[in-house]
């Protein structure tokens, strides 16, 4: 069931089976055993995969980590099943796309302060620079960082109303809170206002949800740290998907669904 253009909003029967012809959910490539040892990390601890958020001691048994993901994600629910194919439910994608158009249509009747982000250029920048543009339309102001911001031996710097870490002129994937970190902190020591809700994903997500700021992140089925966050309040949606598929351009049908859900199209 093609669509027919980016620019049209598809129905959702039609965004389901586009996500799934397009790997962004049902059989995504990430495979099983991968995101069971990112479950087992985090559940023992690493920080890596915390994503900027604080746990403590509530998530240590693999299982529970496993269930959540289950629940919000889609991806086998079965602790027997340790290798191969794993899933990510198409239907949850675009129940979370429906909850974040609630969170975007109360940013624009409010005019607030949004700041976007991303740690996956390659696959999600234009997903989020899309949404900066219909939100600034909508009377919204879209939140300009501060210059000179360091993080992880790169430089914060924004693209396309879009914060990235930059290293030798490149845009870097990286999951690491400390950009968004240093964006915050860049924002208080400037005397600006934080942003009233960030939208991002992995660490960057992680980083303003637990700084106690309204955010809304992507995350992959290998990425259990943003469904916890979800799970405990932290965040406000998270939205699970394949984050880097062949092409940018499969993530368009995404965008103008989510953008005519929230009636910023």
């Amino acid at each position: 069931m093609p669509i027919a253009s980016a620019a049209t909003a598809p129905s959702r029967a039609e965004l389901v089976d586009h996500l799934v012809r397009t790997r962004i959910a049902g059989d995504v490539a990430t495979p099983r055993e991968n995101n069971l040892s990112h479950y087992r990390r985090l559940a023992n601890g690493d920080r890596h995969y915390w994503f900027g958020l604080e746990f403590g001691e509530r998530w240590v048994d693999e299982q529970d980590v496993l269930a959540v993901m289950a629940e919000r994600c889609g991806v086998i629910d079965d602790p027997h099943h340790r290798q191969g194919q794993d899933t990510i439910d198409p239907e949850l994608t675009v129940d979370a796309l429906d909850r974040t158009a609630a969170v975007l249509r109360k940013a624009a009747a409010g005019q607030h302060r949004v700041l976007f982000a991303t740690g996956h250029p390659g696959g999600l920048l234009d997903v989020h620079r899309a949404t900066a543009e219909a939100l600034r339309a909508a009377g919204c102001e879209i939140v300009v960082i501060p210059d000179g911001l360091r993080a992880d031996d790169g430089m914060v710097f924004q693209f396309g109303d879009v914060a990235m870490l930059e290293r030798g002129a490149t845009l870097w994937h990286t999951h690491s809170p400390e950009p968004m970190a240093a964006i915050l902190d860049g924002l208080e020591q400037a005397g600006r206002p934080l942003p009233d809700l960030v939208m991002a994903d992995h660490g960057w997500a992680g980083c303003a949800g637990q700084r106690g700021i309204d955010a809304v992140g992507f995350a992959d089925c290998n990425d259990p740290a943003l469904f916890l966050a979800e799970a405990e309040g932290t965040l406000q949606v998270t939205i699970p998907l394949d984050d880097h598929v062949l092409s940018p351009r499969h993530y368009d049908p995404l965008t103008a669904y989510l953008l005519d859900a929230a009636g910023l199209a």
